[in-house]
């Protein structure tokens, strides 16, 4: 018997198991470090190397496995620092999940669970010795120096570091809480960096490796979110440090300290700039940006013996838009950014464009020797660009590259795929490929298969996933699945993106997503259109959207139309039914914010400016205030673990719809954060969610 697709699905954790995944590459001593596990089901990470076979010219590249989590033995548990980083990176995998390298790439450190461990990338023993390290207590995000001598990490809210070549290892406590600090911690990324301004490290070594930058968080004055297990109630609650909208931010600042310890603060206006963006040690120059709480007022900065000079002031209406990889100076020092100009995120050089005028820019791979970045032509792919030689890969589906002088790893997967492939070449013969990576990840049961249209004046992307043995004249009942926040796609050229979309659909649905305005890819004024608005335009293209495409495609049968989605795409389900039930008539609503006031500073604030400055905003766009509205079935699911989107957001809203004597159910996830990595409920959910549009817009339809 065949599997099941959610089985499957959940069994590989969205297939994300098996996949290589964190590339580094020095081109200099030809050698490709990664990161994959044994199989498509294996959750523990190892360290893999990729070499040429020998020093002969052209010679066939080859893998070999370096370190095999699983014989480490390791009995730690993973830290709650460690848990919590791994939530804001959404990091479903065990084992090694991240490793650093030295400057020449001779050494690379890692942990596992809670353990420090390095090894030596050119040894004679082939795989080479693993060297356990002491440690303070739990390691969390180990870094090793540029020259490879010492390693930095981060435990207990302190930054230690560890030599490396001495007989028996020197720990220094570098930086840490004072005994009176309670809600002090040195080290890790804040969680407004982390959650919402993509910076996830906290600690970086200088080019020097004589010290260190450390981020310093002080959340003292940023209330308490208590997240309790119900299931467990001789469990006390756990407090949680959670900025809400309009309220206290942690105090984040910046130190330079040296190996003896000694902590120098980098001083910029904290009241005025309470974001710390970026801090990048590439370039001519380390560097770092500073955001202005309403996230108009970009600063940059130099860093010289502890002290800024200012680089550029950015000022962007209504906000500025973070990117990876910028700002950051190359090493001509030049200043590289994404600059919106003409509607279009422009590459920029000192404040230039240099990409042409019809590529969206989303982000940078590598500034030096030369620029590469990612772009778009077309909003649904996303392509690989060298500023000399032009696009590096298909001008279709999906890419992604690391990139260390002439070396690359592209990886690519379209609409006509469920895999990735990895690939390695030399930018000097793009067109020849030196090797491919073996990728362990299970190939889905389910096919999709995906088409592509345009819709309204707007010119919205939408996919429409019919049932694979769907017979055309026949009209069937249909299901919205959006996502519709901020950036974020739904559309996009990838077919294993559409794996749970296809399989709903072969259970009698025509599966219609579509991305409305404020997500990216599409230029300045499209995502700015939501700007003080997350509820209405976004409802109104979805809407628009689903109308145009009954008219095009005659089978959907838009009597019987049902919406689903997680995060935001939760909150836009619940709106749909609330605002439009004459058009959606039943929803699953995953996770929701329901309240913009109950999510964090960083997100709402930077779309919906404060709720003291903007009440009426933030009543327009609550969920609570339309209770009154619902007249199609609801099902809210939501991890009472959750800590990005509380609990308390479907507690209020099913508050609201009591008190309106409106019926709706609520399914509560004991021990779930907003991730659902644990097999049994992610099978579950599917089947649960399958199980409700059968009911409410099907006739006959029973489970298969």
């Amino acid at each position: 018997m065949t599997e099941s697709f959610p089985r499957q699905r959940a069994l590989t954790r969205s297939f994300r198991l098996g996949a290589p995944r964190n590339f580094r590459l020095n081109a200099d001593r030809e050698i490709v470090l990664f990161i994959r596990s044994e199989s498509g089901r294996s959750a523990p990470g190892d360290l893999w190397c990729a070499q040429p076979q020998s020093l002969d010219a052209g010679a066939p590249w080859v893998e070999n496995k370096l370190v095999s989590a699983a014989k480490l033995g390791s009995s730690g548990d993973i830290p709650d620092a460690e848990r919590a980083r791994r939530e804001r990176m959404r990091e479903v995998t065990e084992g090694i999940t991240a490793f650093s390298v030295d400057k020449e790439m001779t050494r690379a450190a890692f942990s596992v669970d809670g353990e420090l461990y390095w090894i030596e990338l050119h040894s004679e023993v082939q795989p080479p010795h693993v060297n356990k390290l002491p440690t303070q207590g739990a390691c969390v995000d180990p870094r090793i120096s540029p020259d490879g001598k010492r390693i930095a990490y981060v435990t207990q809210g302190s930054v230690f570091a560890v030599t490396i070549d001495s007989a028996v290892p020197e720990l220094l406590k570098l930086c840490g809480p004072a005994e009176n600090e309670e809600h002090v911690s040195w080290g890790l990324a804040d969680f407004a960096a982390a959650e919402e301004l993509e910076r996830m490290r906290g600690h970086w070594w200088r080019p020097d490796s004589q010290a260190l930058f450390v981020e310093r968080v002080d959340e003292s004055n940023v209330q308490i979110a208590w997240i309790s297990d119900p299931a467990h109630p001789k469990t006390p609650a756990r407090s949680h440090k959670y900025p809400f909208a309009g309220t206290a931010n942690a105090v984040v600042s910046l130190h330079e300290v040296d190996l003896q310890g000694k902590s120098t603060e980098i001083h910029w206006d904290h009241e005025e700039f309470p974001y710390l963006v970026t801090v990048t040690m590439s370039g001519a120059h380390p560097t770092i940006s500073v955001l202005s709480r309403d996230q108009q007022t970009l600063k940059i900065f130099a860093i010289d013996n502890a002290e800024l000079t200012e680089i550029a002031t950015r000022i962007e209406s209504p906000w500025h838009t973070v990117y990876p990889g910028v700002p950051a100076l190359n090493s001509k020092g030049e200043l590289i950014e994404i600059r919106p100009i003409d509607d279009t995120f422009r590459l920029c050089i000192n404040g230039e464009p240099v990409s042409s005028p019809d590529i969206q820019v989303s982000g940078v791979i590598s500034t030096d020797p030369e620029l590469v970045f990612i772009g778009s032509t077309d909003p649904t792919a996303q392509i690989v660009f060298h500023q000399k030689l032009g696009p590096l890969c298909h001008n279709h589906g999906l890419t992604s590259a690391t990139v260390d002088h002439d070396l690359i790893t592209l990886a690519h997967t379209d609409l006509d795929s469920t895999r990735t492939t990895y690939t390695l070449i030399n930018l000097e013969e793009p067109d020849d490929v030196l090797h491919t990576f073996t990728n362990n990840a299970e190939t889905p049961v389910i096919s999709p298969r995906v088409n592509i249209a345009l819709t309204g004046e707007r010119q919205l992307r939408s996919a429409i996933i019919w049932p694979q043995d769907h017979v055309p004249g026949t009209k069937i009942p249909v299901i919205c699945a959006p996502y519709g926040g901020p950036h974020f796609q739904r559309v996009i050229q990838s077919g294993l993106a559409f794996c749970s979309d296809q399989w709903l659909a072969n259970h009698g649905f025509a599966i219609v997503v579509t991305d409305n305005r404020g997500t990216p890819s599409r230029g300045p004024k499209f995502e700015y259109e939501i700007s003080m608005d997350l509820a209405s335009k976004v409802l109104e293209d979805q809407v628009a959207a689903l109308t145009n495409l009954g008219e095009q495609f005659p089978d959907l049968d838009l009597t019987r139309v049902g919406i689903h989605g997680w995060s935001f795409g939760g909150y836009l389900a619940a709106l749909a039914v609330l605002e439009r039930s004459d058009v959606f008539h039943a929803a699953v609503s995953g996770a929701p914010v329901t309240d913009w006031a109950l999510y964090d500073t960083a997100y709402t604030e930077r779309y919906l400016g404060s709720p003291q400055d903007n009440p009426a905003v933030y009543a327009q766009t609550s969920l609570l205030t339309k209770a009154d509205g619902l007249e199609s079935p609801l099902l809210i699911i939501h991890g009472i673990a959750d800590d990005n989107v509380l609990f308390a957001n479907t507690l209020q809203l099913s508050g609201s719809l009591l008190a309106a004597g409106k019926d709706h159910s609520v399914l509560p996830l004991t021990g779930v954060t907003h991730m659902t990595p644990q097999e049994i409920v992610a099978e579950n959910l599917l089947l649960t969610e399958l199980r409700f549009f059968q009911q409410h817009l099907q006739q006959d339809s029973p489970m298969d």
